[in-house]
């Protein structure tokens, strides 16, 4: 009866956040190489969180492809697939964006601020990642996986 009072908790807490605009961002997105799909979550601390769900190509030399870029030694043998690449964001009701997270390239094995926001379209997710000020940095467009 507790998990079932927590679940029905939680969904009345997740459909009051989509109704405030923050809980768009969920579901899955395909980049913009269309060579890879986030699949973007929120975690119990209300942070929103995105993970590789899918690779056009999930293997190199028969074998899966695994984090090799990372400068972190101890790290460079994590499978891409299931890998988050996206941390820490919360949405800024103000100025109707996902901020103060991280976005982690796993081709440069660099990690970036980074900020999400939509634009007209609510199939096209703007990811921009940054290093000190968001001025600066690389934008680009994700579409929501249909």
């Amino acid at each position: 009866m507790k998990k079932f009072v927590l679940a029905i908790a939680f969904a009345v807490v997740g459909a009051l956040a989509y109704g405030q605009g923050s809980g768009k961002i969920l579901g899955t997105w395909v980049t913009q190489d269309g060579d890879s799909k986030v699949s973007i979550k929120q975690d119990q601390s209300g942070r929103y969180f995105g993970e590789i769900v899918w690779l056009k190509e999930p293997n190199k030399n028969g074998k899966p492809k695994v984090d090799d870029k990372n400068p972190e030694v101890s790290m460079r043998s994590r499978q891409i697939l299931g890998l988050r690449i996206l941390s820490g964001f919360t949405f800024d009701k103000g100025d109707s964006q996902w901020e103060d997270g991280t976005i982690y390239d796993p081709k440069s094995g660099k990690t970036y601020s980074c900020k999400i926001w939509f634009e007209k379209d609510p199939k096209t997710l703007h990811v921009k990642g940054f290093i000190g000020v968001s001025l600066i940095g690389k934008e680009v467009k994700w579409t929501r996986e249909s």
